[in-house]
């Protein structure tokens, strides 16, 4: 779907979909959808959750969902320019952000496993080093791009799709893999 078909009639599955980070969106603005007590269900729109929140503003909660997006977007990278980047004279350090088994059983050529240390090691470093992480599909990465800038490495980006469009985008030998609970 594309996000600017979204209206406040759009069903939250539908916006879950669209928009990876909209749960984290209404969540740190409106303290919905982290929980149980403040949970949704995929077929509630996004009116009715409004609305049963406590006549929250549906149209400026679709703003800032559709704002939130745009900022997570900019933080993004697609897997052609990922490719293109890891082939320039200056490739970036490529982060894998997931667990050490997914690792192993299958990786990107060239990215290193993401460790405690090594992230404090980062950390430490040269603000300006570019840095790319992925996951598995893109779903979960952003939180720890943000992490990353948030603590000063502010040429920190995300792979869009995580490794996943990687394999279905770029190299398609490398071996694709389902989680059962993602």
């Amino acid at each position: 779907m594309d996000p600017a078909t979204i209206t406040t009639d759009t069903p939250m599955g539908e916006i879950m979909s669209a928009l990876p980070g909209a749960r984290r969106a209404l969540f740190s603005r409106y303290h919905l959808g982290g929980c149980q007590s403040c949970g949704f269900a995929d077929t509630e729109t996004l009116a009715e959750l409004c609305a049963r929140a406590g006549e929250l503003d549906a149209q400026e909660a679709l703003q800032h969902l559709l704002e939130s997006h745009a900022h997570d977007e900019s933080m993004m990278v697609s897997p052609a320019e990922l490719k293109a980047e890891l082939e320039s004279p200056t490739p970036p350090l490529l982060l894998d952000c997931r667990t050490r088994e997914e690792h192993e059983a299958v990786a990107i050529p060239g990215a290193e496993f993401m460790t405690q240390e090594l992230q404090q090691q980062l950390f430490g470093g040269d603000p300006q080093r570019r840095i790319i992480l992925h996951d598995h599909a893109g779903k979960h990465v952003l939180d720890t791009c943000a992490w990353f800038l948030g603590h000063g490495m502010k040429n920190t980006r995300a792979l869009r799709g995580g490794i996943d469009a990687w394999s279905r985008e770029v190299d398609p030998k490398l071996p694709r893999y389902r989680l059962e609970v993602d």
